[in-house]
């Protein structure tokens, strides 16, 4: 189940940030000719293009993780509701059973009492399963826009520093260069902006 939020997560969130190229001159202290001229030839060999892992990012974004241990403990209260409910109705079922096995009901009508009964409580036990279940979904889905909303949200902001023509979702191809990658700088600066609005 821990990995049910950062699944649902990874297939809703498809990063395509595109951005118009800056030039990576600006705001730059001035550096020694040698040195410009290697930076400028490491720049050149690159594309203006970045990549993030996503599943890596979601199972390091303190963010994803808290929402994360939040539904596991709402699908552990529900699997603990359901039972509850299964062995109350479970113990109600045998009893009329054994009673009526016995010999122990003394007419109709106190049979179809108990048959009532029964069928009320696994009605009650459906309908509070299911309130259970609906608030489930609702928080996973709010839970999954948040964490989306804060990830592309970040990835603008970013990229208006970077000027990068596009960051993709690793998942989106079938090979990058590893020299493309700023999953970590991502995790980092979304820990960063979390932790400080936590405070």
């Amino acid at each position: 189940m821990k990995k049910h939020l950062y699944s649902v997560l990874g297939m809703a969130l498809a990063l395509a940030v595109g951005a118009s190229a800056v030039s990576c001159g600006e705001a730059k202290e001035e550096k020694s000719a040698p040195a410009k001229q290697e930076n400028a030839a490491a720049a050149a060999a690159l594309p203006n293009y970045r990549y993030v892992d996503l599943d890596t990012l979601l199972t390091k974004y303190i963010l994803a993780k808290d929402y994360n241990e939040e539904m596991i403990r709402m699908q552990e209260n529900l699997e603990n509701e359901t039972k509850r409910h299964q062995t109350s109705l479970q113990s109600l079922a045998t009893q009329i059973q054994n009673k009526a096995q016995n010999n122990g009901y003394l007419s109709q009508e106190s049979f179809d009492t108990d048959q009532q009964k029964l069928a009320s409580m696994q009605a009650n036990a459906e309908k509070s399963v299911g309130v259970m279940q609906q608030k489930y979904a609702e928080a996973a889905a709010k839970a999954q826009q948040a964490v989306n909303d804060s990830i592309i949200a970040f990835i603008e902001e970013y990229n208006k520093k970077h000027g990068y023509d596009a960051i993709f979702n690793k998942a989106a191809a079938l090979h990058f260069n590893a020299d493309l990658d700023i999953t970590d700088e991502i995790v980092e600066g979304l820990n960063a902006r979390y932790n400080k609005v936590k405070k």
